[in-house]
C-alpha cells in the first residue's frame, strides 16, 4: 500500500498522466477518421450509381428542355443588331446587312441548318426560307442586302420572322416547356394558346393519366383479394398462387405484349371461346383499342400491386381481426375499420408503383393500343428518335415527371410518406 501511494505521488507518474491522455485522444481521433473513411468507401459506389443513373440524366433532361444554342451559334451578328430593335416596326436595314454577313461568314452549313430547323419550330416554313436564302447569298455579289433578300423572298419583309430570330438570341428558352402544355411565346412577351390544330400534348397527357388511373384501379381490385389469399391460405396453394402472380416477370415485355395480340385478335383464343359458348355471334374487337390496352397493361403490372400488399398484410396480426369480432363488429365493419386502414401503406405503395410504371409505358400502347390510345411516352420517343428534337422530348419528359411528383405528394399527404416507405 505504501509503495503504491509512493508511485502515485511520484513526479514521473504525475507527468505521465497527461501524455497518456493525449495519446488516447489522438488514437480516438484516428479511429474516427478510419471509420469515416470506411463509411465513405462503403457508400461511395451507391452515391456514384445514384449520381450517374438518376441525377445526371434528370439534370441533362432539364438542361435540354431550356437549352437554346442554335440561332446564337449561326447568326451572332444579326442578333447583335436586333438587340436594339423594339420589334414593333420593320426591322432595321442593318439587320439585313448582318444576316448577309452571317451567311457569308465561316459558319458551317450544318450550323445554319440547325438554326433553320430551330426557327421552323415557331414558324412553319422558316427552314426552307433560310436554306433558300443561304443558297442565293453564299456566292452572290450583294450591294444592298435588304433589296437582295426581298428579291429572294418577300417574307423577309415580315417583322414576324425577325421577331422569332430576336427571341432566340437568349441562351435559355421557355419555348419547349410552353409547347409541352400547348402554349406558344407571345410576340409581346408572355404566352398564348397554340392554334387548335397544334394543340396535342395536353389531351395526350390527360389520356395518359386516365389510362394509368384506370389500370391502377383495376390492379387494386384484382390484387387485394389475391394478396389476401396468398397471406391467409398459406401452404402449397399460396406458393402456387404467388408463382402465377410472378409469372409475367419470367418473360420479356415485348413477348408478353405480342402474346396478347395473338390471344385477343379476331381469330384468337378469347373470341373462339366466346363464340363456342354462344356468348357472341361475331368476333369482338379486343385488340388495337383501349380494351386490349387495359388487359395487356393490367396483366403486366399486376405483380407490382400484389407484392407491396403481401408485404403489408403479412405484418398484420390476426388478433386484430379476432378482437374486433369479439367486440361485436361484423365482417364488413371489421374490414373497413380495422383491416383496410392497416393495409393502406401497401395500397399506397402499390398504387404509386403501378401508376408510375403505367404512365411511362411505351411498347404496350404502341403495339396493342390504337392510334388514339398513344400515351405521352410515345411522343417523348418520337421527338428523341425520329425528329431528333431533344428539347421537345426533354420538355415532355419534364411534364410527365412533374405529374408523377404531384401524384407522389398527394398520395404522401393522404397515406403518409413514412408509412409508404417504411411499410409500417
Amino acid at each position: 500500500m505504501t509503495s503504491e501511494l509512493a508511485v502515485r505521488q511520484s513526479p514521473g507518474a504525475a507527468a505521465a498522466q497527461p501524455g497518456r491522455a493525449l495519446a488516447l485522444a489522438a488514437g480516438f481521433r484516428a479511429d474516427r477518421k478510419r471509420q469515416r473513411l470506411i463509411s465513405v468507401m462503403l457508400i461511395g459506389p451507391l452515391v456514384a450509381f445514384i449520381v450517374f443513373a438518376f441525377v445526371l440524366p434528370l439534370g441533362t433532361m432539364l438542361f435540354y428542355a431550356v437549352n437554346n444554342p442554335e440561332v446564337r451559334n449561326a447568326l451572332p451578328q444579326t442578333l447583335e443588331v436586333l438587340k436594339t430593335w423594339d420589334g414593333s416596326g420593320p426591322p432595321p436595314a442593318a439587320a439585313f446587312d448582318a444576316l448577309v454577313a452571317d451567311i457569308k461568314s465561316d459558319v458551317p452549313p450544318n450550323v445554319l441548318a440547325e438554326a433553320g430547323r430551330r426557327l421552323n419550330y415557331e414558324i412553319t416554313g422558316f427552314r426552307s426560307l433560310l436554306a433558300k436564302t443561304v443558297r442565293n447569298v453564299r456566292n452572290a455579289e450583294i450591294t444592298i442586302a435588304q433589296q437582295h433578300l426581298s428579291a429572294i423572298d418577300e417574307q423577309w419583309n415580315d417583322p414576324a420572322y425577325w421577331r422569332v430570330i430576336q427571341r432566340n438570341g437568349s441562351a435559355l428558352t421557355a419555348f419547349y416547356l410552353l409547347s409541352a402544355v400547348d402554349l406558344r411565346p407571345g410576340d409581346e412577351g408572355g404566352a398564348k394558346l397554340a392554334p387548335p390544330e397544334e394543340r396535342l400534348f395536353l389531351s395526350t397527357l390527360m389520356r395518359t393519366l386516365v389510362i394509368s388511373t384506370v389500370v391502377t384501379l383495376i390492379c387494386v381490385l384484382l390484387a387485394y383479394p389475391i394478396a389476401n389469399a396468398v397471406v391467409s391460405v398459406g401452404g402449397r396453394f399460396s406458393a402456387v398462387l404467388l408463382a402465377c402472380v410472378l409469372l409475367p416477370f419470367w418473360t420479356s415485355l415485348l413477348v408478353r405484349t405480342s402474346a396478347w395480340i395473338v390471344i385477343l385478335q379476331k381469330e384468337g383464343i378469347v373470341n373462339r371461346v366466346l363464340q363456342a359458348l354462344g356468348l357472341t355471334d361475331a368476333p369482338l374487337e379486343l385488340v388495337f383499342n383501349r380494351t386490349g390496352l387495359y388487359i395487356a397493361m393490367v396483366h403486366i403490372l399486376l405483380p407490382f400491386m400484389v407484392l407491396p400488399l403481401i408485404s403489408v398484410m403479412k405484418g398484420i396480426s390476426p388478433t386484430f381481426v379476432r378482437a374486433s369480432s369479439s367486440l361485436g363488429a361484423g365482417p364488413l365493419t371489421t374490414f373497413l375499420r380495422v383491416y383496410l386502414p392497416l393495409t393502406l401503406p401497401g395500397v399506397g405503395a402499390g398504387c404509386l408503383l403501378t401508376f408510375i410504371i403505367a404512365a411511362g409505358y411505351y411498347v404496350t400502347p404502341t403495339l396493342v393500343g390504337g392510334a388514339s390510345d398513344q400515351m405521352l411516352s410515345y411522343f417523348v420517343a418520337f421527338y428523341a428518335n425520329t425528329t431528333i428534337n431533344w428539347g421537345m422530348s426533354a420538355a415532355l419528359g419534364v411534364l410527365l415527371l412533374s405529374c408523377i411528383l404531384a401524384l407522389y405528394i398527394i398520395v404522401g399527404r393522404i397515406v403518409g410518406i413514412d408509412r409508404i416507405v417504411g411499410m409500417e
